[in-house]
This record gives structure tokens, sequence and C-alpha cells, in this order.
């Protein structure tokens, strides 16, 4: 068995592998000031409540964006499990043509996304995820990882729409009962919701002109249900993109 292990702005998503099996998958909130000491403590916890044994356990793979928590938790697997992990970008890179100006700008997870996506599915391909922003690439028709572009996710335009306003509260971000809100929190959430699904649905379209042609549009992210069935582009996500991405590349070794 191994983990994948992606670290977010947000969220730490941990999955567990045997074979092409995702036997279980965790998330933990990101924290900057988490210790060593910290990540093994749930390391232990979430094994030995799932009933997995820590010596099954042979290897290790992460996608960082967050650099201040890649040396803690590399401290804590090597010293609970006895496994160096493998940072894509560092230890092990990702085996996909990058045609972009600087190749060493683009997160980790966006090009384990494309590299799972690719793996999964025929090119010219989009990928959307929903995070912390939300980020779209695209696969170029000849398996190319081509740009993409970066935006505010819905959980933080919703979070600065409070913040920046003194009257207005903060609100649960959810899919509204109706468009026309009849209470400044129901107006709050459809012009949220409705405002993220317009951008998405826009970028798409403005993508799918510039390349002229009609990739496969394919989603993932902890928000990307709230735009299934809405969206005119998005009509499935995929939950553990990332998590297939990191195997396709730990078991390929890049």
């Amino acid at each position: 068995m191994f983990l994948a292990i992606d670290i977010g702005n947000t969220n730490i998503v941990i999955g567990v592998y045997r074979g092409d099996e995702l036997v279980r998958q965790w998330r933990l909130s990101t924290s900057a000031s988490r210790t060593a000491d910290e990540y093994v403590l749930a390391l232990y916890g979430l094994l030995g409540a799932s009933g997995i044994n820590r010596v099954d356990v042979t290897g290790a793979i992460v996608c960082s964006v967050v650099p201040s928590a890649d040396a803690p938790l590399a401290s804590a697997l090597e010293a609970y499990l006895g496994v160096k992990p493998l940072f894509i970008g560092v230890d092990i890179m990702v085996s996909m043509p990058v045609a972009v100006d600087n190749p060493s700008e683009v997160g980790a997870d966006r090009l384990v996304n494309a590299y799972a996506a690719l793996k999964l599915h025929n090119p010219p391909l989009i990928v959307v995820d929903f995070g912390t922003a939300v980020t779209f690439d695209y696969i170029s028709v000849s398996g190319e990882y081509a740009g993409g572009l970066i935006a505010p996710g819905i959980t933080m335009a919703a979070q600065a729409l409070a913040e920046k306003t003194e009257k207005l509260p903060r609100v649960e971000v959810r899919r509204p009962a109706r468009v026309v809100g009849k209470s400044t929190v129901e107006s709050m959430q459809s012009g949220i919701y409705y405002g993220f699904i317009g951008l998405v649905d826009g970028v798409i379209e403005k993508i799918i002109k510039e390349v002229k042609s009609m990739p496969r549009v394919v989603a993932t992210g902890g928000l990307a249900p709230l735009v299934v069935g809405e969206s005119r582009f998005i009509k499935e996500a995929d939950e553990h993109l990332t998590l297939k991405g990191l195997k396709f590349v730990y078991e390929g070794k890049g």
C-alpha cells in the first residue's frame, strides 16, 4: 500500500491505495503551523481507526501548493511509517509535455490533474478544479499541458463579500432554491452561486472558442458537485482525480 497526498490551501487529502483500489480517504484542514509530531498523531489515528497496519504502507507521493507544510509532513512520514515521500516537481516529475512560458510556475496539483485526465480520457480536455481557487487547465489534442486560468473560488468569493461589507453576513455556500432571493441571505446565496456558474461557463466557452475545438470537460475538487447539473458544460465530477493522478505518477515513477 502507499499514500497519495494532496496538500491544498484549504485541505490536505490523504488517500490509501492498495493496487488500483482507493482503500480509504481522509481530509484534514491545512495548517502552516502544524508540526511533524501533530502529523504523526493524525496518521496514527487515521490509520489505526481504519485497521491499516502502518508496516503495510511502503511508500508515499505528495503534490503540494503549501511549501510550509512539506517538511513537517515529510518528517512525520519518515518517523512514523519509515517511508521517504516523493514530492511532485522535486523528487519526481509528471511525464507530460508542458507548453507554457515557464513550466516551473505551474502548480503541482494542476499538472497531476491534467496527467490524470489524460490517462483517463482522450484529449483535447479542459480540467476544472474547484478548490480554494478555481483553476481551468487545457490539454491539447496532442496531449500537451497548454496552460489555463486561475480565478477566485466560490468560498473565497463568499468570504470576501462578507468581509468587505459592513451589513452583509457570512452565508453558507449552496445551491439556492430560486434565482431571485426574497431575503438578504437568499440574495447573497443566489448571487454567489449563479455568479460563479456564470464565471465557470463563461470561461469554458471562451476556451472552446479560442482553441477551436470541443474539449471534454473534467471537473474535480470538493465543491465540484455544486456545479454539476447547473453548468452547461460540466455534467459529472471526479472527486478523486488528483489522487488518481498521484497514483499514475507513482506507479510509472513519473
